[in-house]
């Protein structure tokens, strides 16, 4: 990241009190800056205050962090100030399903998505080509048994490490993080997941969902926690369907849906629009 830039975003989280953006709104002056994206919410129900600004101000990061520090700490903020546009490191997990890594990598390549992936890891080879269509190094780990899977995830820390990785995406990953895993990357790994009104659990939902006739299909994007499915949701979507649908056009359709929820959710998460409110999320879209 340059010393210097144009144009910044930062976040703030806190507890809501009078006089945060009066404050806030000094510190941007203070930089000589001119906000050109403001959002802010205030939750009622947990009594925390939530923004983020996007400011043109060209002075280094250390001055600008200086002047929103004084700040932080008179308000016990929790807060983050990136380079607007800056592409976040994004490691990708596959194991199967091509749908959502390949609209990941493609809208990578376009630049149509704010995300750097150096790499994709795997638990089958099927996504080998895919990976390497888009120029993006894959590597594949057979995850066996408990001890291949605990050395799966030691692997995992010292690459997210070493790699500097900052949001870890399960395209269509199917294994299950150990909870000491996803307790430690908490608010860092996202997750899709199909959803059928109603729901459908275990093998084949597509077929379970055309044998009842569903009329809607979708799919949801969440933060992974150690309660299976149960993170914060980031992103859905819906689609509406008939009896006309075969099978194999469900799972088309649902392919389709899934990729396009996962994709928003990271670009929004990559965007620095995600903010965490307990088990649910701000969204500053």
């Amino acid at each position: 990241m340059s010393a210097t830039a144009s144009h910044w975003v930062l976040t703030i989280v806190c507890t809501d009190k009078p006089g945060i953006v009066h404050a806030i709104s000094g510190a941007v002056l203070a930089a000589n800056g001119n906000i050109t994206e403001s959002h802010q919410f205030s939750s009622a129900d947990t009594g925390r205050f939530f923004m983020r600004l996007q400011i043109e101000a060209s002075v280094s990061r250390e001055s600008f962090e200086a002047e929103v520090r004084a700040i932080a700490e008179r308000f016990n903020m929790e807060w983050q100030l990136d380079v607007v546009g800056r592409k976040m490191k994004t490691l990708v997990l596959v194991s199967k399903a091509a749908h959502c890594l390949n609209d990941i990598l493609f809208r990578q390549r376009a630049e149509q998505l704010p995300v750097e992936v150096p790499a994709v890891f795997g638990n089958h080879p099927e996504l080998g080509g895919l990976a390497e269509f888009y120029g993006v190094p894959f590597e594949m780990h057979a995850i066996k048994d408990d001890a291949s899977k605990a050395a799966f995830e030691h692997m995992l820390r010292d690459y997210i490490k070493t790699a500097g990785i900052e949001v870890i995406v399960l395209a269509r990953f199917m294994q299950i993080l150990s909870e000491d895993f996803c307790r430690e990357f908490e608010g860092r790994i996202i997750n899709i997941h199909h959803s059928f009104l109603p729901g459908f659990k275990g093998a084949n939902p597509y077929a379970q969902a055309h044998a009842r006739g569903v009329k809607l299909i979708g799919a949801t994007a969440h933060f992974v926690t150690a309660d299976l499915d149960e993170g914060p949701i980031i992103e859905q979507n819906v689609v509406r369907v008939s009896h006309s649908e075969s099978k194999n056009q469900l799972v088309s359709i649902g392919q389709d849906v899934e990729s396009k929820t996962l994709t928003q959710a990271l670009r929004w998460f990559a965007e620095r629009r995600v903010l965490l409110d307990g088990d649910r999320t701000i969204i500053f879209s």
